[in-house]
């Protein structure tokens, strides 16, 4: 686990999003630090999916800013954002890998495609990267040969081709069988390990007891809660948070 530094590198200012007559998040604010851990926990429908969305812009907010590095990415143009993401890698739920590439291809794509590398550069980069989540023997495979647990691991290689400062993670083991949770936990545990700046939306409990450097409980559109894990899990603030924990530490 990291220590906060003075400067958030990443920071929401009265965040709100509105589907419709559904208000999903209500005036959120919220700053991440460099090397900081986070785990955003909570109730199914709270917003944390819509939330960690936001702070990369694929989802638009309805109001408020969103701060990276101190620019805020509201009021950027398309080119713009698109430049600013190549710092923010994204892991999703589902793997997202093009079917018809190698592995090795897959974490090259967007290194030559996006930022221009040579195939040499890009190669060897994605050669490392397989090695760090465990799967360097995989380089010439195709996606539909590899377990999910592999398949999450190379999508998290693919997000870290593109040296990211930021790493965002939307239930990355939700879609897993459980024998394959432990592995891709490992792997992001290791990149928290690293200094790796993470903002991570997850059921795993032991996961964020024992990583994060911030617990954010949200329910209701809310953070209700933000408090180092050792003080969230043993001593909950919030009627909502003890109901949670009552209910997911029993399961």
């Amino acid at each position: 686990m990291n220590n906060e530094t003075a400067t958030p590198v990443l920071e929401v200012k009265h965040l709100k999003k509105v589907f419709g007559k559904n208000e999903v998040l209500k005036d959120i604010n919220e700053q991440v630090s460099n090397g900081q851990v986070i785990c955003l926990i909570g109730p199914s429908g709270a917003g944390k999916s819509t939330f960690l969305r936001c702070l990369n812009m694929l989802d638009q907010p309805t109001s408020g800013e969103v701060l990276f590095e101190g620019q805020d990415l509201t009021k950027l143009d398309d080119k713009q954002l698109d430049k600013t993401r190549e710092n923010m890698g994204m892991v999703f739920q589902s793997f997202n890998l093009f079917p018809h590439k190698t592995v090795i291809e897959n974490i090259k794509l967007a290194p030559v495609k996006v930022k221009g590398e040579d195939d040499a550069t890009a190669t060897a980069t994605a050669e490392k990267l397989l090695k760090q989540v465990g799967l360097e023997n995989k380089a010439d495979a195709f996606p539909a040969s590899l377990s999910g647990g592999q398949q999450q691991r190379v999508a998290i290689a693919r997000a870290l081709a593109m040296n990211p400062k930021v790493m965002l993670f939307d239930e990355p083991t939700s879609a897993l069988d459980p024998e394959m949770v432990g592995e891709v936990l490992k792997v992001m545990q290791d990149l928290a390990s690293e200094g790796m700046t993470m903002v991570v939306v997850t059921h795993e409990m032991g996961f964020a007891r024992n990583v994060a450097d911030k617990v954010w409980f949200m329910a209701d559109g809310y953070i209700q809660e933000s408090a180092e894990p050792k003080t969230f899990f043993e001593h909950p603030e919030t009627d909502r948070a003890k109901d949670f924990l009552a209910k997911i530490l029993e399961a």
